[in-house]
């Protein structure tokens, strides 16, 4: 339901206004009787109050009147989306390294991973209209979602990711290809990987740039992300006491060999080195690769003002019989 000119209903506020002037109006009625005793007989008698509940009627026929101007519209809109959404395949590397606390979360170290899933979190909210797949990578790749609309379960499955649920190592190369033989099943107008890791290339049996053939071949673009500081990076390892302490790593990223997978199938290479640049990436990827949609809108109301305006009308008949009724 709707108003046409809402602006109005402004009106409606002055209606307890005009009823307290109303009421203060005029001096207190008073009679005169001889005795005492007549006033108490006219006490026992049956009060009505015909000029209040007139002055009521006055202030609903008004408020009618008001509704019916404001234009009350009673409608539904049926809105139908024509979506050309794109399959987006997320590879996350989850090896040890991804542990390294050179990341922020809320103002507060975190691990790489943790912040990983925070900015993809936002990423997939972005583009409603788009199939997600979400691969995990180490010492082999691990197909963690298909290809869904079904966000929901998409994020849930993302929450699930951990260090050390796949054997160690970093194999960029298997990854590409189980990515590209999910993607080439399904029919799209455009097909992307987004492929973040934080190390080189140290296991698996398929090079990276055989895999990055083979997505060329399949018209597949794989954006590639290396995350991580440059130089060294904080990594909690616990030492012979079990104690926990931090220890300064070496980060080894292949930005030559990710830098040529991207070039090879169209897409780029970005370089994360921190939360704000890992969070501008993702931003650039959402505006590189856009959804077409197609919006239909169509809207019918039905008018309520002459039912409004018809009441009121009634009323004012009323009204106007109860004033014939009284005259002498």
């Amino acid at each position: 339901m709707r108003f046409l000119y809402p602006q109005l209903l402004w009106l409606l506020a002055l209606l307890p206004l005009l009823a307290i002037i109303r009421g203060k109006r005029g001096a207190a009625p008073a009679l005169v009787f001889s005795s005492t005793s007549v006033a108490a007989i006219l006490a026992e008698g049956r009060k009505t109050r015909p000029g209040r509940l007139l002055a009521a009627l006055r202030l609903l026929i008004l408020a009618l009147l008001i509704l019916a101007c404001a234009r009350p519209q009673l409608g539904n809109t049926t809105t139908e989306i024509t979506a050309s959404g794109i399959d987006i395949l997320l590879a996350v590397d989850v090896s040890g390294s991804m542990e390294a606390l050179d990341f922020t979360l809320q103002g507060k170290p975190a691990n790489r991973l943790e912040v990983v899933k925070s900015v993809i979190r936002q990423f997939v909210e972005q583009r409603p209209n788009d199939r997600f797949g979400l691969l995990a990578f180490s010492g082999r790749p691990y197909m963690v979602s298909p290809l869904t609309l079904d966000h929901d379960w998409l994020l849930q499955r993302l929450d699930s990711l951990s260090i050390g649920m796949v054997e160690d190592g970093t194999a960029i190369g298997s990854a590409i290809g189980v990515g590209v033989n999910r993607l080439q099943d399904h029919e799209a107008k455009s097909r992307i990987m987004i492929l973040l890791t934080d190390g080189m290339n140290n296991a698996g049996t398929v090079p990276p740039l055989v895999a990055a053939e083979a997505a060329e071949a399949l018209k597949i673009r794989v954006y590639t992300i290396g995350a991580g500081t440059k130089g060294e990076a904080p990594v909690p390892v616990v030492d012979t006491f079990g104690r926990k302490r931090l220890m300064r790593v070496k980060v080894d990223i292949d930005d030559a060999t990710l830098g040529q997978v991207a070039a090879m199938t169209g897409a780029q290479y970005f370089r994360a080195t921190d939360t704000q640049s890992l969070e501008k990436v993702y931003a650039e990827i959402n505006k590189m690769e856009t959804t077409t949609r197609t919006i239909n809108k169509f809207e019918h109301y039905r008018e309520l003002f002459p039912w409004l305006a018809g009441a009121a009308l009634l009323l004012l008949g009323l009204e106007l019989l109860g004033n014939i009724r009284r005259l002498p």
